[in-house]
């Protein structure tokens, strides 16, 4: 009896040994599983912010190299046409230029944006903004009371008084706008005017900006973006008043200057004609240099070679003249005096020819009274431009948006705006940082 007592005893002993061994095997197989997780949580963390520090400096990178593209090419406004700025490399990141296309509502266009290419709010009539896409006779006249500097009140505008009695108060600027977004602190201006259909300012109809209440934004579901004045506007185009070779031009408009007319005239043309010219020129009182052309007599290819030394102006620098060269339809449609079918008939003439260095081809293009109605609005020289930079790291973990303003009249491009554009999320093609994604994987053997 003692012995088979003995052995039950030691067959209870031998069982509790293997309950607890499993016991502790499964808390030593949870602890590695738990720690397991914890490390490849970690590691993902790690290989995260690695990632978000490669796209930074990829976004840095892509700035720094179109500060040195600005800065080595002088004719910018071919520059800014003909450069790819699609999925370029730096170390191993990559990044792209985004711009808006209005030619295709469907399709990324890439490319630094010409801002004198738009319509400048800081110097536009109410006439001109008024055709801006979007735009509403209320927040137009707010505009103009927001940047002018007295406190006379525009017919459905504001003034410090309106501003002050809002449940945040501040003081109408009675200054120039410094950013686009500022024009969401005036009256009648909201994100649907500013923005549209774009909320996250890719330029492209995205899904969710097609499908009327189904998601944000609010939209019509037509098929088309209605791209708000964003895309169509600037505060920062402005441009020295010298000609290419950086001499003061001379002002047509100022009776002290008819003996330095005179002598580029007798320069330009000589004997009998240049008596001829002068004479004209002296009975005319030009509102632009389009006008002054048709009134001086001048053939086109003789006003071409001195347009640019030629100006109506006194200011050292000027505001908000639109270039005729990359303007968008929708922009030209805005300036003085210009129809849809003027718009259209520039773009296309444009497109079809080269080296229009002057502003005197309008005049093959456009009736007389049009060329000088817009003359005094236009340019084809451009010195600021801004870039919508989206960058991924090699792996496609991480991205960064940012959005900077050059201004090439010093000599660096320096950059005026920057800001971070993230938030909006990655604006091209969710494929491209999946395929990122991917390579890396593979690149590492996992």
């Amino acid at each position: 009896m003692r012995e088979r007592s003995g052995k039950h005893v030691s067959g209870n002993r031998g069982g509790t040994v293997l309950i607890v061994t499993i016991w502790v095997v499964l808390v030593l197989a949870g602890l590695a599983l738990v720690f397991a997780r914890s490390t490849r949580v970690a590691l993902i963390v790690s290989c995260n912010q690695v990632g978000s520090l490669a796209a930074e400096c990829t976004a840095a990178g892509a700035m720094a190299y179109i500060q040195a593209q600005l800065r080595s090419n002088t004719e910018a406004s071919v520059f800014v046409s003909s450069a790819p700025y699609e999925g370029m490399q730096i170390g191993d990141g990559r990044f792209w230029v985004l711009r808006s296309n209005p030619e295709d509502d469907l399709q990324h266009d890439y490319g630094l944006t010409d801002e004198a290419g738009k319509i400048n709010l800081n110097s536009a009539s109410m006439e001109v903004l008024l055709k801006l896409p979007g735009m509403t006779a209320e927040l137009a006249s707010s505009i103009i009371d927001w940047r002018d500097a007295d406190d006379e009140l525009s017919p459905g505008g504001a003034e410090s008084e309106y501003y002050l009695l809002l449940k945040e108060p501040y003081n109408c600027k009675n200054g120039s706008l410094e950013t686009m977004e500022e024009v969401l602190l005036i009256k009648g201006a909201s994100e649907a005017i500013l923005y549209g259909e774009d909320t996250n300012l890719n330029g492209i109809l995205d899904e969710n900006e097609n499908d009327g209440d189904g998601s944000d934004p609010p939209d019509n579901r037509d098929g088309r973006l209605e791209r708000g004045i964003y895309h169509y506007a600037t505060v920062y185009s402005i441009e020295p008043n010298t000609d290419k070779a950086g001499q003061r031009r001379i002002d047509i408009t100022d009776m002290n200057n008819q003996r330095q007319l005179g002598d580029m005239m007798r320069e330009l043309l000589g004997g009998d004609r240049y008596l001829e010219v002068m004479e004209s020129i002296r009975r005319s009182r030009p509102r632009n240099i389009i006008d002054f052309y048709y009134r001086s007599g001048l053939k086109i290819e003789e006003f071409e070679q001195i347009a640019d030394r030629l100006t109506t102006s006194r200011a050292e620098t000027i505001t908000g003249l639109v270039n005729v060269n990359t303007a968008s339809k929708e922009v030209l449609m805005c300036l003085p005096g210009l129809e849809e079918s003027d718009a259209e008939a520039l773009v296309a003439y444009r497109k079809s020819n080269q080296g229009l260095d002057t502003i005197t081809w309008i005049t093959k293009v456009l009736e007389q009274d049009k060329a000088i109605e817009a003359g005094g609005a236009i340019t084809t020289r451009s010195f600021q431009y801004s870039a919508d930079i989206a960058a991924a790291s090699a792996d496609g973990r991480a991205y960064k948006r940012v959005k900077a303003v050059f201004d090439t009249r010093e000599s660096g491009a320096k950059v005026v705006y920057w800001k971070s554009m993230t938030h909006f999320g990655w604006p091209l093609e969710q494929g491209v940082l999946a395929q990122g994604r991917r390579d890396g994987v593979a690149a590492a053997g996992m």
